[in-house]
């Protein structure tokens, strides 16, 4: 019984952090996209005549590996910008590398 109690206890912190996690992952993901260029991502791309990141990524045209192209090289007129992003505070500061510091962008963006 005291086996079965601690290895359910062991479980639930185990996705309890899994959640925080996550959590901590969507929240970078927004700071990142509201202060990218020192006026955010949205700037941009929440407006009807630009690529619709949300959309896009949501219906599955713009996958993980395209939008992490997109970023480090740029395209048409969207600079490069991982620079941007890897010195954004909540980055540097979670301690995040650039695979991870895409990611949270990517699911900030998937949830948005």
């Amino acid at each position: 019984m005291k086996t079965t109690l601690g290895t359910l206890a062991g479980v639930a912190l185990i996705a309890l952090s899994g959640a925080a996690f996550a959590d901590e992952q969507t929240e970078i993901g927004k700071k990142i996209y509201d202060r990218a260029f020192g006026r955010g991502c949205g700037t941009c791309h929440d407006i009807s005549s630009n690529p619709q990141l949300t959309a896009n990524i949501k219906a599955g045209t713009l996958d993980r590996a395209k939008f992490e192209e997109v970023l480090t090289n740029g395209r048409n007129a969207m600079p490069k910008a991982m620079d941007q992003i890897m010195t954004n505070a909540a980055v540097t500061k979670a301690g995040y590398t650039e695979e991870m510091a895409i990611d949270a962008l990517y699911k900030y963006i998937s949830t948005k």
